[in-house]
């Protein structure tokens, strides 16, 4: 599903680079459950944003489904990643003008959704996230645990084969934490690729798969034994 070759990624400001990625090479295979991890300034969100097509390498060759897109224009690497790539982010990203229901409704805005059909999705994913009840309020009216419910509901809601998700229970207590960690165990067994950042050993022990990064090299691919 996804393979990086000799990818790098320099970070130029004046005369000084920053090689926050280098030569990387990966493959993570459809219905994978990948947990990168390491120490901070490793590359590990980095490394997230060039899988998520937020970002491109700098030098090396990156393949999405087959596609070469190492060279792709913003605009063309938008259409590719919209309704296939989910994200989730230690800080929710939550829109604080719209209530519930708009901030994940917002997820099917560009995907060609009819009105209908957009409406009857997000409350079907509301109610399997358990906040339905919350739909017609705003994100400072809820708690980190429910905000962060919200965030997975609009990852989730265009039904994308890949879900990356960058220190998702960063800003949760234990109980929340562990709450959304049994949710994306779940959402890998119904078969969408998961790729997470995670400073916790104990979440990463959860993934099928780890990647301990380094100056930027994966200095460790280790698969979970079956």
């Amino acid at each position: 599903m996804l393979k990086l070759s000799g990818v790098s990624k320099i970070h130029q400001a004046g005369e000084v680079q920053t090689r926050a990625l280098d030569r990387i090479d990966l493959e993570i295979e459809a219905g994978e459950y990948v947990a990168i991890t390491g120490p901070s300034g490793c590359g590990k969100s980095t490394l997230l944003s060039l899988l998520g097509l937020l970002d491109v390498p700098s030098q090396g060759q990156y393949l999405f489904d087959g596609q070469d897109v190492s060279g792709w224009s913003e605009a063309r690497l938008n259409r590719l990643r919209r309704g296939r790539i989910g994200f989730i982010f230690q800080s929710f990203n939550l829109i604080d003008e719209l209530n519930v229901f708009e901030n994940v409704e917002l997820a099917l805005e560009y995907t060609g959704t009819g009105g209908r059909e957009r409406r009857a999705r997000v409350q079907a994913m509301l109610e399997r996230l358990g906040v339905a009840h919350r739909a017609k309020h705003k994100p400072s009216q809820l708690s980190g645990g429910q905000q962060q419910r919200v965030a997975i509901a609009r990852a989730l809601v265009a039904g994308p084969a890949l879900l990356l998700a960058d220190d998702p229970t960063g800003n949760l207590d234990t109980a929340h934490g562990d709450e959304v960690m049994r949710m994306l165990r779940t959402i890998n067994a119904e078969g969408t690729t998961v790729v997470m950042v995670t400073h916790s050993p104990s979440h990463a022990a959860q993934a099928s798969r780890t990647l301990d990064l380094l100056d930027g090299r994966i200095v460790v691919d280790a698969e979970k034994a079956a």
